[in-house]
């Protein structure tokens, strides 16, 4: 999994994220340029190749440097590297309204190592910063494990085209954070969509900000304070001044899994309350379909405190009131 993230930092930094894999060997992802496009066309040809041919011959061994050239022209492309060495390739074009992710390939030397996973991640970052609110990609028939890798990733039947399946994934809407101060004020413009029944599952490593997004919640929702980590005391209640839903602030970083969690009694009040899980992710999903997703990335920089805040809406939460939030956040900003 990526160490750290920079969602928009392509054209500074260079690097949009990085990893380190279990050998030691660092795992960086790029945006390419027309320069790259030999080496794209070798990871292509020899992921594609290396598939099991059914059906027809893949378009995709019919690329060349001219045509993966006048790809990157017309779009982008992104490049990932294992110590140095190009191992996987995405090329990204423009789908309507949607962006299209295409020729999604590794090179077999190294497949099996997480490369893909780690190249969809960030690129889907990367999209979701910009502003791009669907991607969509082909999947072959032929292969249903690529359609169950896809899924695995959030993606969707949308359609069908050909011999092929549309698979979509609507991003989350991104706030750009530069401190906690803004933090804070993120969480108190996202109050006001919260109502009784509602979770939050927050996400992020340690120092992110999770809690001071939460302090932010608290002063929209009118709650009573001071509103501070419950890492040891596993769950605080913090009561309504206003006449509003109680917030419950849950912490999920020592707890094993589900079973865990539900020794907290959560579902008992998550009803009559807004309930935030910190370190929620992959353990509190199961407490409620409907559920706001933040995850909170740092950038690459250790010296930045710009912040990125995924905001991925479950159920009855609706991209386009997450997205007026955060625009009339920097309105007022």
């Amino acid at each position: 999994m990526p160490t750290s993230q920079d969602p928009a930092g392509t054209a500074t930094l260079g690097v949009l994220a990085e990893a380190v894999l279990p050998d030691g060997r660092a795992l960086t992802l790029r945006a390419a340029a027309p320069a790259d496009a030999p080496a794209m066309v070798e990871i292509i040809h020899a992921a594609f190749g290396a598939r099991p041919l059914l059906g027809a011959r893949p378009d995709a061994l019919n690329e060349t440097t001219a045509t993966i050239t006048q790809a990157l022209l017309g779009g982008t492309g992104y490049l990932a590297h294992v110590a140095g060495r190009p191992a996987g390739a995405i090329l990204v074009s423009q789908d309507g309204a949607a962006v299209r992710l295409g020729r999604v390939s590794v090179h077999p030397d190294f497949q099996r190592l997480g490369v893909a996973s780690f190249m969809v991640r960030g690129l889907l970052e990367s999209m979701a910063a910009r502003g791009a609110g669907l991607v969509t990609l082909l999947a072959r028939r032929e292969f249903p494990r690529l359609r169950q890798f896809w899924e695995s990733h959030g993606f969707r039947l949308m359609g069908e085209e050909g011999n092929c399946w549309v698979l979509g994934l609507h991003l989350p809407v991104v706030a750009e954070v530069p401190d906690a101060d803004a933090m804070r004020a993120l969480g108190r413009a996202l109050a006001p969509l919260l109502r009784a029944g509602d979770l939050v599952i927050a996400s992020g490593d340690l120092g992110a900000g999770k809690t001071t997004f939460t302090q932010g919640l608290g002063e929209g929702l009118g709650v009573e304070g001071p509103i501070i980590s419950p890492t040891f005391v596993l769950a605080r209640v913090h009561r309504s001044l206003v006449g509003g839903p109680a917030l419950v602030h849950a912490d999920a970083y020592r707890l094993g899994g589900f079973a865990e969690l539900e020794d907290l009694d959560l579902e008992e009040s998550l009803a009559d309350s807004v309930t935030v899980i910190e370190w929620g992710t992959g353990v509190a999903e199961a407490l409620a379909p409907e559920r706001l997703e933040v995850a909170i990335r740092r950038g690459l920089d250790p010296a930045d405190e710009t912040r990125w805040v995924f905001l991925t809406p479950r159920g009855r939460w609706r991209r386009e009131a997450l997205a007026a939030a955060v625009a009339g956040l920097g309105e007022s900003a």
